[in-house]
């Protein structure tokens, strides 16, 4: 980072609770003015990694390259101790460095859940969803906070706020936490409060909705056929919610909506990401993609292309689950971009002032956690859910 003569602005320690959503908006953008393209540009992936165990890939991803954050999936997971090592190595790496990492995770429960096999883990939204119960939505968000914050973690993709209005989706199903629209938010913004009140970055997802599809986006890319008034009859209400009661992050998925964008699906999508969430329905909140490397965007593009595409339609934060090629590729199109003149450094700092407020608001620290108190996480766990 550029030396400057003012004092750098720290980020402090996070406090358990939000105190206020208001961040410190000077010390943002001071840290903004000291920082390189380069640096800018590292700020606005998340990246995966390979194996178990913390590798020189993603250290260089960290030390050289100052990424926004990193994502563990279920291939990453190993034992406690060995998830808290890998997480703790990776702060360690960033610790001289004055920008936080986002260190995420997907923790919804039931099938998609990032715990070491030893644990209990939380069952999938539709049980919350059939007990309709929004005091018991908003203590899981608390639990889930909890449970995280263990490890080391400060961000979950959770809650979903897909409505599950077709029963042959192959990907959402017991994930969504209802077929009906209301429920979903009410049941959503409990869950989302409970973990944002406790310290924890909630993203929700899969905007416009992916509740409705018949093809799993991991695998190919899916086509809602529906036109913008059924889509705000249905699956945008949970989001158009999620908007009104301040969410942080709102994840874009990968589906075709020919009615709204013939060209691009929603993740490259300017008619949606900008002209959609942004002026329509007024979420002035950080923009994540869905993982980029999904056989929706691959079968079609490369990476480091999809990734341009989808900053330019109005996203801030690229997750990039591997490979190491792929994000340090994407990184250099990024570059060239800005270079070029295809995409603006006012519009770079756009997204990059996004992304710090929201480590700021959130007080977030790369401190490594001593030890799993695993066995205060088994009693919540068993206070919880009985």
């Amino acid at each position: 980072m550029q030396q400057s003569e003012k004092e750098p602005p720290a980020f402090s320690e996070r406090s358990q609770v939000i105190e206020s959503p208001v961040p410190t908006f000077s010390r943002v953008d001071e840290l903004l003015e000291d920082m390189t393209l380069a640096e800018k540009v590292g700020q606005l992936l998340v990246v995966g990694m390979e194996g178990k165990t913390y590798g020189d890939e993603l250290d260089r991803l960290i030390r050289q390259h100052h990424v926004g954050g990193i994502i563990l999936l279920g291939k990453n997971v190993s034992y406690p101790a060995g998830i808290l090592k890998l997480l703790n190595e990776s702060k360690k790496a960033n610790a001289d460095y004055e920008i936080p990492l986002f260190i995420s995770v997907d923790e919804e429960g039931g099938r998609v859940s990032r715990l070491p096999s030893s644990m209990k883990k939380l069952p999938a939204a539709e049980y919350f969803g059939r007990t309709g119960d929004e005091a018991l939505a908003y203590e899981t968000g608390a639990y889930l906070a909890e449970l995280l914050h263990a490890f080391g973690y400060n961000m979950n993709y959770a809650p979903v706020l897909d409505v599950h209005s077709n029963p042959k989706n192959p990907v959402i199903g017991d994930r969504s936490l209802s077929s009906d629209s209301h429920a979903v938010a009410d049941l959503g913004m409990a869950m989302m409060k409970g973990m944002t009140d406790n310290g924890v970055i909630s993203v929700v997802k899969h905007f416009p909705g992916h509740g409705d599809t018949h093809v799993d986006s991991h695998l190919s890319l899916p086509v809602i056929e529906k036109t913008l008034d059924e889509l705000y009859k249905t699956e945008l209400i949970p989001f158009q919610r999620a908007i009104d009661e301040q969410a942080d992050v709102i994840m874009v998925a990968h589906i075709m909506f020919p009615e709204l964008d013939n060209r691009y699906p929603s993740s490259l999508s300017q008619k949606i990401i900008t002209g959609l969430l942004r002026d329509e329905m007024q979420f002035g909140g950080v923009v994540i993609t869905d993982d980029m490397t999904m056989g929706a965007i691959v079968n079609d593009y490369t990476v480091p292309e999809a990734a341009v595409q989808s900053f330019l339609a109005g996203s801030d934060l690229l997750l990039i689950a591997g490979d190491y090629e792929n994000q340090v590729g994407t990184i250099n199109a990024l570059m060239t971009a800005v270079q070029a003149g295809k995409i603006s450094e006012d519009r770079i700092d756009e997204s990059v002032k996004r992304i710090l407020k929201l480590k700021e608001r959130y007080k977030l620290k790369d401190a490594p956690i001593e030890e799993i108190e695993l066995d205060l996480i088994e009693r919540k766990f068993n206070e919880l859910l009985g």
